[in-house]
């Protein structure tokens, strides 16, 4: 449940417009004036299946099931034009995006990776242990 209520409180920040906010920086002049097109949700005993689309390209989809896991997207036209688009999957394992957006880790140097494979291949003995005797 309290996914539930999460993923809500996430899309509603995003729906009322966090650009609005006097820090923020200004969004594309149509976002003032952007409109909620359609929006569905339906929740059941088992899960629920919600999907939002806004007049300026902004869209959100997810569905959840009765052990509290979620898939979905969201996506949005970029200030620069471009299409941005995440998909998740919110589980026992974590919120866990993906996206062209998203930042990816650089790759293991080959020395690095070739250290670790020895390693794994080559398990280290556990240390005796000594058991000191009082009398």
């Amino acid at each position: 449940m309290f996914k539930f209520v999460m993923v809500f409180a996430v899309l509603g920040l995003a729906a009322a417009g966090v650009a609005n906010l006097p820090h923020a920086p200004v969004g594309r002049a149509e976002d003032v004036h952007a409109e909620v097109k359609s929006e569905h949700s339906d929740v059941r005993a088992d899960g629920f299946d919600a999907d939002l689309l806004v007049s300026n390209s902004i869209q959100q989809a997810s569905s959840g099931d009765v052990h509290g896991n979620i898939h979905g997207s969201f996506s949005w036209i970029s200030p620069e034009g471009e299409h941005v688009e995440i998909k998740y999957v919110a589980d026992e394992n974590g919120y866990q995006p993906v996206g062209a957006v998203l930042p990816t880790p650089p790759p293991i140097p080959e020395a690095i990776a070739r250290s670790i494979a020895w390693l794994e291949s080559h398990p280290q003995a556990p240390e005796p242990v000594h058991h000191s005797v009082h009398h």
